[in-house]
């Protein structure tokens, strides 16, 4: 025995013999619990012992009888394997008519001569010795009856009367089994073999059938030339009467073979290991079946239960052991024997008596994952006599879970079919019973399942393209899904031309082997998905190939071919070609096509053509190549079928008609010798056909003809054969010539300065001496009658086809003078002349002037330059300029206009308000009217003495305006129009930055009462812009809140204006300032200066008071005494604009905005009260609010005003605007 083992090792490798172990074993197991045995095993030596010694005779048997050659191998253990072979070890062929038997034997139905030989060797072959033993040779030696009869006559006399029968048919007979009946036992599970093997000739069939039933399906087999039936795994059903027939043309003859099933026993019910505790009862249980019917019987630990220790708690029934409050003393192992005479049975079954108190065996805190939606089985595996009860529980206070919801198996385990994300959690398993109670817990994670959101789809690609598919998932964030790609349910060919991607698989180069179903396959540790598409590729078909020409006659074919693969896209015609190897080798014509439903044709041929045919396949991708050419077939010659096509006749001379026709091609010819007869006649006279036969060309030249005559031409085909039809006939004429004459009474009406109309009379037609193509009018221009100066002269042409006789004559220069003529035309060419004649265009309206300029802009007054029409179409009578002022507000004040003497080349406008924009439009005039006018604006410059004198209109935007040139004055004082500015804007956007805020100031020109707004972010980021709105319609702001060292970008929008804004500005804040570590506060070198500064500022007040009681003035109190202005509008503390301030006097109110320049500037001439001198010039600095800091006044003039209205000069006030 193995050590620490049960197994027993038996070893005769180093000697012994093996029958010396010879017998039954068996195994029992002990301990102080009971003991176990196992079945008996038998073990028995191999044997393949050798044949016995025999003499064989050999067999002589006549043609048609049957045989059988025995076989009688020894007996072995195991049984051998039988087969029949030749001197050269080959197996002897078997046929329905020689076959071997289950018994080894060979049987022949009938012997025919080509079974004699003399090596039939019959071998065993012992597999567990790995032996083959054989058998002597048999000879068979098989006599013909004409053989035998030629033996016989050879030894009888010629007056005896014998003969062989000859061979004849026989009815079949069964070699085996023999007689009409038999019988046959098999065990169940086992394979059933009958045999049937017949004599007889013709060779008799085998047919098998069951009597009063059917041959199981699934488990009939027919061997051996259906000689033997098999049924494999046979049960009690399978009893029954089988008959098995044997027939041929003579007759059958059948056997009945009587099949009894036997069963060695099986078990129904295996006795089952019980575990119980003390006083608790429980039953054994052995039930088994068989053929005939096992019995059944007990042991206890190996020992027959009738001598076996007696135990009170213990009761034996047939099959059943019943236990009745066991005692521990009651463990033991009881075996049951379920025997009959084709077997036994035997179980063990161990009866264990314990008291134990529960354990769980599964272990603390296990976790577990499942996919939501699915099922969630949570293990309680456990152990404890009595047997424990289970009880689940969620969460540390839930209660016992019950419900349709959950399924409790017998194991222990809580299933929960539809596990949800609420089921996450901790649950708990109680185990208890008579002896403790324990608990488990154990975790429940949900999991999201596993999706492919976008799966890969169907796809159709031609070959060498490239195809992607797709396969994007989604998944639970815990888990780590791997993602793999398979082709036809394996994996990805290995080549470099697959590219897998993060959720998606491309294919390069695509070819006809990428063909098939790929399937993304996404796998994590808890769930698996799959999606499949299909990849089809496509190509152009390939050529069809075995073309074959049948059914041939004089003018037609039939061609047959078969269709190469269309590679996944239906063939949708076939293309015919042919090729005429004897007028055109090696060029191919269309013929014909068919559907691609269609393999064959019938082709219509020509004569005396030697044809060969191809056929091209065409499917959606394209064209397949072209297939190989089919046998070559010559047609018969005939005469020509058809005449040439597009005969005519046209002269190239005046004295000759050129017949040209369009020569037939070769397969046209029909045969030898083309030729063409060349016929022509003149029209409606009563002349003869005058005929020619050519050669195979293509024109015939008839010299000698009349200019332009009619003739009636035909051209006829012929070969050697003879002529083709009739042709038809064809009228041309002979050459044509220049006419002969022009055309008379020519006439010119101008209808406008730029069109006239000409008229002519037709020319006769026998002068035309040609067809008739029309009348061409040469007309072109003298001079300009406003200008005097000649130029080079340029003739235009115009054709009127036809028998026109008038034309329009349109793009005619105004106020020009112009020649034309007529001439006709035919197909040779143009007549002569006719006389020039002269007409001329009346004036039209000036084109504009060729330009307008401004210049010498002064406080009021403008220089205005011009230079004449380019194309005065007349006698200029004059210029008209009309012009209008613009204010700030895009209003337009009234329109003047001015007529100027056509002389003139300039002009000075004076008395003009200073520093406005005026708009000018300016024309020129002849007889006929206005020409088209230009327009310009310009500026006046701004008033140096910011003094504006009084003028009429003043206050009002205009004022009567003085000219130069100008006889007449026009003055008007309309009321202003409303008008929308062409091109609001923003601009000069300015910056001035500190550490933490920006003041933004801007420009607009546009509507009243627009509503801005500020962008800014930091420069060179992409964040979005942030807004800040701008109260009421100033032009300032200040950002506060900035990052100290920071650049910006900052631009200003007008709200309701889509699109508007200003040009992007960029401004940096200053740097932060270091904080300090001392608090100067508590410095005393500083609480003494400012000690001194104090008492400073109280005497520089004693100071005032008393100059001031005296009637001095400080500075700023004597400058606004000397230059009071009651309109000056103060800046208002809440937010830092100009409100308006209305004077005490006259409580007029200021009109908002300013009267700066269009440049905003501020021009310090003789004002001594300037920003300059308050603020430091432009550079003057701003509080965090706005307001401008240092003193400001106002300062004016006043000068004779006509009413109430007066001019006003911009103060510093109201520049101020233009800085805030």
């Amino acid at each position: 025995m193995k050590p620490n083992s049960g197994t027993l090792v038996i070893n005769i490798m180093n000697g012994g013999k093996a029958e010396a172990y010879e017998g039954v074993y068996q195994c029992t197991a002990r301990n102080e619990r009971g003991a176990a045995i196992s079945n008996n095993i038998v073990i028995r030596p191999s044997r393949s012992p050798l044949w016995t010694k025999e003499k064989l005779e050999p067999n002589h048997v006549r043609e048609g009888d049957s045989l059988v050659l025995h076989c009688r191998p020894p007996v072995g253990l195991p049984p051998p394997i039988i087969f029949w072979m030749d001197n050269a070890f080959q197996r002897l062929p078997q046929s329905e008519r020689v076959s071997q038997g289950l018994n080894g034997d060979l049987y022949f139905s009938n012997v025919q001569p080509e079974d004699t030989r003399e090596d039939y060797i019959c071998y065993a072959r012992f597999n567990h010795t790995q032996t083959i033993q054989q058998k002597q040779p048999i000879s068979v030696k098989v006599f013909s009856m004409d053989s035998l009869n030629d033996t016989i006559a050879a030894n009888l006399s010629d007056t005896d009367i014998y003969g062989a029968k000859p061979v004849t048919e026989r009815q079949p007979v069964l070699l085996t089994p023999t007689g009409s009946t038999s019988t046959k036992v098999e065990l169940r599970g086992n394979v059933l073999l009958l045999e049937c093997i017949a004599a007889g000739l013709p060779t008799p069939v085998i047919r098998w059938i069951k009597e009063g039933g059917e041959l199981p399906a699934n488990r009939t087999f027919f061997e051996n030339f259906k000689k033997t039936l098999k049924i494999i795994d046979v049960s009690e059903a399978d009893s029954g009467n089988y008959k098995c027939i044997a027939r041929n043309t003579l007759g059958s003859v059948h056997h009945v073979i009587s099949v009894t099933v036997k069963a060695a026993p099986y078990w129904i019910t295996a006795p089952r290991n019980l575990v119980l505790s003390p006083g608790e009862d429980g039953t054994l249980i052995c039930r088994a079946n068989g053929n005939p019917k096992p019995s059944i019987s007990w042991l206890a630990n190996g020992v027959p239960i009738a001598i076996a220790p007696e135990d009170p708690s213990r009761k034996v029934d047939g099959d059943t052991i019943i236990f009745s409050h066991v005692q521990e003393r009651s463990s033991a192992v009881y075996q049951c024997n379920a025997s009959n005479e084709y077997g036994y049975l035997l179980a063990n079954a161990f009866v264990n008596v314990l008291a134990e108190p529960p354990r769980i065996l599964t272990p603390a805190n296990k976790l577990y994952q499942v996919i939501a939606d699915s099922p969630a089985l949570l293990d309680c595996a456990y152990f404890g006599s009595p047997k424990p009860e289970i009880e689940w529980f969620k969460g540390v206070k839930g209660s016992i879970l019950r419900g349709n919801e959950y399924i409790f198996h017998d194991n222990g385990t809580l299933e929960i079919p539809v596990a949800q994300k609420n089921s996450a959690g901790t649950y708990t398993c109680v185990a208890r019973n008579e002896l403790g109670k324990i608990q488990n817990d154990v975790q429940l994670e949900i999991k999201d399942p596993t999706m492919i959101i976008k799966q890969p789809e169907y796809k159709v690609i031609q070959r060498y393209g490239q195809v992607s598919f797709e396969c994007i998932i989604k998944h639970d964030s815990t888990l780590l899904p791997t993602v793999t790609w398979l082709k036809d349910n394996d994996e990805l060919p290995d080549d470099e031309r697959f590219l897998v991607g993060k959720d998606n698989l491309t294919i390069m180069n695509v070819t006809d082997k990428d063909d098939g179903t790929y399937t993304c396959i996404v796998n994590t540790t808890l769930d698996s998905v799959s999606a499949s598409a299909v990849l089809t590729v496509v190509a152009r078909p390939n050529p069809p190939f075995d073309l074959e020409l049948t059914g041939q006659l004089e003018r037609s074919i039939d061609l047959s071919w078969i269709p190469g693969d269309e590679n996944n896209s239906p063939i949708t015609n076939f293309v015919i070609e042919y090729e005429d190897a004897l007028h055109e080798p090696g060029v191919w014509h269309y013929q014909t096509e068919v559907p691609g439903t269609q393999t064959t044709v019938q082709l219509k041929l020509s004569p005396y053509v030697n044809y060969s045919f191809r056929v091209i396949a065409v499917n959606k991708i394209g064209r397949s190549q072209p297939s190989e050419p089919s046998e070559q077939y010559l047609t018969k010659s005939a005469s020509p079928d058809e005449n040439p096509a597009n005969v005519q006749g046209i002269g190239s001379e005046p004295d000759n008609l050129v017949i040209t026709w369009e020569p037939l091609k070769g397969f046209q010819s029909n045969g030898p010798g083309l030729q063409y007869k060349v016929s022509w006649r003149q029209k409606d006279v009563d002349d003869e056909w005058t005929s020619v036969i050519v050669a195979n060309v293509s024109k015939y030249i008839v010299s000698g003809t009349p200019t332009f005559v009619p003739y009636e031409v035909k051209v006829q085909a012929l070969n050697d054969l003879g002529y083709a039809p009739e042709p038809s006939e064809v009228i041309g004429h002979s050459g044509e010539d220049l006419p002969m004459v022009a055309p008379g009474n020519v006439q010119v009406h101008v209808i406008n300065s730029t069109l006239a109309k000409v008229h002519w009379d037709p020319v006769p037609l026998k002068t035309v001496r040609g067809h008739l193509q029309g009348y061409k009018v040469y007309y072109w221009k003298v001079q300009s009658l406003s200008r005097r100066s000649r130029r080079h002269i340029e003739k235009k042409i115009l054709t009127f086809r036809g028998n026109k006789t008038f034309g329009m004559l349109p793009g005619l220069e105004p106020y020009s003078s112009y020649k034309l003529n007529v001439r006709v035309v035919n197909g040779k060419g143009e007549g002569p002349a006719s006389p020039d004649k002269v007409f001329k265009t009346p004036e039209g309206v000036p084109s504009s002037p060729s330009f307008l300029k401004i210049t010498n802009p002064t406080l009021d007054s403008l220089t205005l330059e011009w230079g004449s029409p380019t194309h005065p179409n007349g006698v200029l009578t004059s210029y008209t300029l009309k012009f209008q002022p613009i204010n700030n507000t895009h209003e337009l004040g009234p329109l003047v206009e001015i007529r100027i003497p056509a002389n003139e080349s300039s002009l000075i406008l004076k008395n003009l308000n200073y520093s406005t924009r005026y708009k000018f439009y300016f024309n020129a005039q002849t007889s006929v009217g206005s020409g088209s006018q230009i327009t310009e604006e310009a500026v006046t410059i701004m008033d140096e003495a910011g003094i504006l004198r009084p003028a009429v209109g003043a206050g009002k935007g205009y004022s009567e305006i003085l000219f130069a040139t100008s006889p007449v004055m026009h003055t008007v004082r309309p009321t202003f129009y409303k008008v929308q500015p062409l091109y609001p804007r923003i601009r000069n956007v300015t910056t001035a930055a500190a550490e933490t805020y920006a003041n933004i100031s801007w420009e607009y020109e546009g509507p009243d009462h627009a509503n801005f707004y500020v962008e800014y972010r930091v420069a060179g980021s992409k964040e979005d812009w942030k807004k800040e709105i701008v109260n009421g319609s100033r032009s300032f702001f200040v950002l506060k809140g900035l990052t100290p060292g920071t650049a910006y970008k900052v631009r200003v929008g007008a709200e309701g204006l889509s699109g508007f804004r200003s040009s992007e500005d960029v401004f940096e804040t200053g740097p932060a300032m270091a904080s300090r570590q001392v608090d100067i506060a508590t410095q005393g070198w500083f609480i003494g200066l400012m000690c001194a500064v104090a008492l400073l500022i109280l005497i520089l007040l004693i100071v005032c008071f008393i100059r001031r009681n005296k009637g001095g003035k400080y500075p700023v109190k004597e400058k606004e005494d000397a230059h009071a202005d009651p309109e000056i509008q103060p800046m208002k503390e809440d937010d830092g604009t100009f409100g308006e301030y209305s004077d005490a006097e006259d409580h007029k109110p200021l009109k908002k905005g300013s009267r700066t320049p269009s440049d905003r500037t501020v021009k310090k001439e003789d004002s001594d009260d300037s920003l300059v001198d308050y603020g430091e010039g432009v550079n003057g600095q701003f509080n965090e609010d706005g307001s401008f800091i240092g003193q400001y006044s106002g300062k004016k003039e006043k000068e004779p005003a006509e009413g109430n209205e007066s001019s006003e000069a911009p103060s510093p006030v109201n520049a101020m605007n233009s800085f805030v």
